[in-house]
């Protein structure tokens, strides 16, 4: 039987690894309240989700007036961050299928890490809250290296396939970020069907999609 063809595989977390959208839009939906806006539903939030705080808060109030004032957006961020942050793993969990294919990667001699442009503390917060801290060689978020370096900017996959000793890598997202992020990477990409997709399923461009993280193996072999 060949070797597995990748000795990393680099992930992204909201929407890929974990469904974090029932922590998130509670949080957005309380900074969207302080500025008398209506409460997005969850059908609403998963499309607003993706590029970090900032760009769902955006979004956000995209959907429900249009922008704020710089200082007045930087007070329903803080005030947004501060309620996430204290409910960041209340009803988050692995999306299904998830933690037994990190397994069977690990099994297969994969080094594993977690590249998302969410912050890196509530990064570290969220996958330790979630019991999987030492699955991964590394994880780097939006504000590691300077939010002009998260994705879909290269350097975030580039310092994790170093950290993880180097080798072919690949990556698996949910969105353009991530894709793109793993193109400038020289990195073949791998989406989920069922994650928060920035633009139409059919416009986000990876090499497979898969609709189960069982799948996950099987399609990395294929690439």
């Amino acid at each position: 039987m060949p070797d597995f063809p990748f000795a990393i595989v680099l992930f992204d977390l909201d929407g890929t690894l974990v469904d974090s959208s029932l922590d998130l839009g509670p949080a957005l939906n309380h900074a969207l309240d302080l500025e008398g806006r209506p409460p997005l539903p969850l059908t609403e939030v998963r499309q607003v989700i993706g590029g970090g705080a900032v760009a769902m808060l955006e979004r956000g109030l995209e959907h429900t007036g249009g922008p704020v004032p710089p200082d007045r957006f930087d007070e329903l961020k803080n005030s947004l961050l501060d309620h996430y942050w204290a409910h960041i793993a209340d009803n988050t969990c692995p999306f299904p299928g998830v933690l037994g294919a990190l397994d069977l990667l690990a099994a297969k001699g994969c080094k594993l890490a977690v590249c998302t442009n969410k912050s890196e503390e509530p990064a570290r917060q969220l996958i330790e809250a979630l019991g999987m801290t030492d699955r991964f060689c590394a994880i780097h978020g939006g504000d590691t290296f300077g939010r002009g370096k998260a994705k879909p900017a290269p350097d975030m996959l580039l310092a994790a396939i170093e950290d993880c000793g180097g080798g072919r890598a690949a990556m698996v997202g949910d969105s353009t970020y991530d894709v793109c992020a793993a193109r400038n990477a020289d990195c073949p990409v791998v989406t989920y069907r069922y994650g928060y997709h920035d633009v139409p399923m059919n416009e986000l461009g990876e090499d497979v999609m898969i609709d189960h993280f069982d799948q996950l193996v099987v399609a990395l072999e294929r690439l």
